[in-house]
């Protein structure tokens, strides 16, 4: 394939001071201004509702709607505008009847969104839950590949799968999984929040029966708006809200749609930054924040921390770890230092988006060696 060219830093359109390394995108984003600016007409437009024609709402939630169906690829009709991921998932769950007694897949440690709506289905189902542990050689495909195809093993009924694990960015290669999912007759859901806006997301090649993510992440949008896929074969369920705007004669995903839809804050911001996503390229995207992630991980072994080899590792998110584990208040003294990141089930989770530059990897490569006491070339054994 050919080499995409990864866009320049876009920190003109955000309001990030030049002092702040914010490397924390995984968490949620700062609003670019455009956003910001589309959310505060919005709220003109609800303060003052007798200027604005109530009947053009509906055609900002199709904008919103098709905004979000060209990130992965569907259909617009195959996209809800639900409120949260866990709606999503609650939806998902809702409108699955595995048959009992088999498996329900999924990673370890998975972010509880995509747990709790279906562990209820497991237990309506007597499905048995099968957690992959975390892989000593951090190769999550092989092992969830392994689990998948395992000889002797209760069927596969149901997989909950991501792109990469939420808590480090290790890759969770779809293009391998959903196949294998899919050959076992077996439902795929996948939770795209860590996904969509910063890595390319194809529902016609992951074929999945259900794919959710949010804006306020890596979309660049606000809290309380989500999106729902739903394959075509999964558009005739029961939605988790009942309203006047999802009854029939709708038809296709917009069954599914959350009540209160024509929010003009909410959409207005919304499509705002799934337009300046689109009109970057996700690739283009992806291709700055992996020569980001690769910089940062070069600066962060070079202080003694272990990192996923490149290709085990999503090109947006980076985890790192000592071997004797991170220090208690880590987080807290970076932020000291204008360098905001999370940390997650023991990683250090370092996640740029668009407005970072080399300099907020210098910035933060050089607090995280002045906290833990040791410079670029006072490597320890960062084995294991």
């Amino acid at each position: 394939m050919p080499r995409v060219e990864p866009i320049p830093s876009q920190r003109h359109l955000f309001e990030v001071p030049a002092d702040v390394a914010y490397l924390d995108a995984a968490a949620w984003s700062p609003l670019p201004r455009a956003v910001r600016a589309a959310g505060e007409a919005g709220i003109l437009v609800k303060s003052q509702p007798w200027t604005f024609p109530r009947t053009a709402i509906p055609a900002l939630a199709e904008r919103t709607r098709t905004g979000a169906a060209r990130l992965i690829g569907a259909g617009v009709d195959d996209v809800a505008i639900v409120g949260s991921v866990s709606h999503a998932m609650a939806t998902a769950a809702r409108n699955l009847a595995p048959a009992p007694g088999g498996r329900l897949l999924r990673v370890a440690d998975e972010f509880p969104s995509l747990r709790y709506a279906f562990d209820r289905l497991a237990e309506a189902h007597d499905l048995v839950v099968e957690e992959v542990a975390r892989p000593a050689d951090g190769d999550w495909t092989a092992a969830l590949l392994e689990a998948i195809r395992r000889p002797a093993a209760k069927p596969l009924a149901v997989a909950t799968l991501t792109p990469l694990h939420w808590t480090d960015g290790g890759r969770i290669d779809l293009d391998r999984l959903a196949p294998a999912v899919r050959d076992t007759g077996a439902a795929l859901v996948i939770d795209a929040t860590q996904a969509v806006g910063a890595m390319p997301v194809d529902v016609a090649r992951w074929r999945p029966d259900f794919l959710a993510f949010p804006t306020y992440k890596w979309a660049l949008g606000p809290y309380g708006v989500a999106f729902l896929y739903a394959a075509p074969g999964r558009q005739d369920g029961v939605p988790i809200e009942e309203h006047t705007g999802n009854r029939s004669p709708v038809a296709g995903a917009r069954r599914y749609d959350r009540g209160e839809l024509n929010d003009p804050v909410a959409l207005s911001m919304a499509a705002a930054g799934l337009d300046l996503i689109a009109g970057w390229g996700v690739s283009a995207v992806a291709a700055r924040l992996r020569d980001l992630t690769d910089r940062l991980a070069e600066g962060v072994a070079g202080l003694g921390l272990a990192v996923a080899p490149e290709p085990l590792r999503a090109g947006h998110v980076l985890g790192a770890r000592l071997p004797g584990g991170l220090p208690g208040n880590l987080v807290d003294r970076l932020q000291e230092a204008n360098v905001f990141v999370s940390e997650r089930s023991g990683a250090l989770r370092l996640s740029p988006h668009v407005w970072a530059d080399a300099e907020d990897v210098a910035r933060c490569v050089g607090a995280l060696g002045h906290v833990l006491g040791r410079g670029a070339g006072d490597r320890t054994d960062a084995q294991g």
